[in-house]
């Protein structure tokens, strides 16, 4: 089927998203998700301007060589913009794909190679006592892994904690300018053991326990972090150093046994070729809407197979429910599936997305729906237009700038 039309619907039920609505010429829709946290309108201007135009008339079936064609065909390739706007594409030609022939995308994938999707949500809290006390929510509600943050004493701002009145949510911030936020590694790194501790002593061992570094230690920091955190059998710890000297990476091999992630900023295989191929890294973050959307994101999947590294796709609420259902998708049918980042959506999303997925005893199932099993009423989204919010910064002590 033909392609005839290409639409950007950008709106904020909650949060800022950019959605692509593909149509067929037998009226036939699909959606991808293109949102780039703190940097929407760019993708938004780059499909519309840039690659909508291209589209119509296109076959919708011919998923691969529309995904080259739009990577090989642009001189300036990769990039979070570019590779958003080309996931955005991918994922709703699958999702036409599997309207088509009445098929959830899992089942065109090849089929499901697990029951659920094991996932994990984010407790926090501005205490040690706070945090244990949503820990035990998570726990109650049936998960069977919980990331853990808290308020690290003699810091104003910590990352991961939710901005009061905003229940789940911690960034972005309505503010003409980027919050500036306070960072000191030495008290961090005193108070990360301290409270794994802490959550290990009040609920034991029976369940997965995960923790976001947040880019922010140098290798040896996170190599110390990492030996520091050994007693309490983490199932990671995430993004503990930047990855744009994928060789730094080694130094915490050498120095630690704790599981490492890494990816959710990475958009193409070349971001972690190294990384997987050297096997420095346990779990790789990417997510559709970052990385090419559900044909890259799975060769990035494919080669961490090889090499033992398992998927952790990024599923926080910066992806709309579009990707995240994609992620599911995808998370079903991988043979190195690891586990699937839950944080859900701030409301009033559900009045714009309507979903298939469901949450069940720790696991999540992207349903038998035909295709991703989301669709956008765009009279709602409508009624939330965009709104310009920023991600916040990071500065030392002494004022210099650090990784947020």
């Amino acid at each position: 089927m033909r392609i005839t039309s290409a639409d950007v619907v950008v709106t904020s039920p909650g949060r800022n998203y950019v959605t692509l609505k593909i149509t067929t010429e037998d009226g036939v829709t699909g959606l991808g998700d293109a949102t780039l946290n703190g940097r929407e309108l760019a993708v938004a201007s780059y499909l519309r301007d840039h690659v909508c135009p291209l589209l119509v008339g296109r076959d919708s079936g011919r998923i691969n060589d529309t995904w080259q064609y739009l990577y090989r065909g642009a001189y300036w390739r990769r990039g979070p913009v570019t590779m958003a706007s080309i996931a955005a594409v991918d994922c709703a030609l699958w999702d036409i794909l599997g309207k088509v022939t009445g098929q959830p995308v899992h089942q065109l994938l090849g089929g499901a190679a697990r029951e659920g999707v094991l996932a994990y949500g984010h407790a926090s809290g501005q205490s040690i006592g706070e945090l244990l006390e949503d820990v035990a929510g998570f726990l109650d509600s049936g998960y069977r892994a919980v990331r853990v943050q808290a308020s690290v004493p003699g810091l104003d701002d910590t990352y991961g904690l939710p901005r009061p009145g905003t229940g789940p949510v911690y960034e972005p911030a309505d503010a003409s300018l980027p919050a500036e936020h306070r960072w000191h590694t030495p008290d961090y790194l005193d108070f990360a053991p301290e409270m794994m501790a802490a959550v290990r002593e009040r609920f034991g061992y029976g369940f997965h326990l995960l923790h976001d570094v947040h880019h922010r230690l140098s290798p040896l920091e996170a190599a110390q972090l990492g030996k520091s955190l050994e007693p309490y059998r983490m199932f990671w710890m995430e993004d503990p150093t930047p990855a744009e000297d994928q060789e730094a990476f080694r130094l915490l091999r050498q120095h630690t046994t704790t599981p490492v992630a890494v990816g959710e900023i990475f958009n193409s295989i070349w971001d972690c070729q190294y990384l997987i191929s050297e096997r420095l890294i346990d779990y790789i973050r990417a997510s559709p809407s970052h990385a090419g959307g559900i044909s890259h994101l799975r060769r990035i999947f494919d080669l961490a197979d090889l090499y033992g590294v398992r998927t952790g796709a990024h599923g926080a609420g910066d992806l709309s429910p579009v990707s995240f259902a994609a992620a599911l998708h995808l998370d079903l049918t991988v043979p190195n599936f690891g586990i699937q980042e839950y944080m859900g959506h701030q409301e009033p999303a559900s009045e714009v997305f309507r979903t298939s997925y469901t949450f069940e005893d720790g696991y999540l199932h992207p349903g038998q729906a035909p295709g991703l099993g989301v669709e956008i009423d765009e009279e709602a989204a409508a009624r939330y237009p965009y709104e310009r919010k920023y991600l916040p910064v990071n500065r030392l002590a002494d004022g210099s700038m650090h990784d947020w």
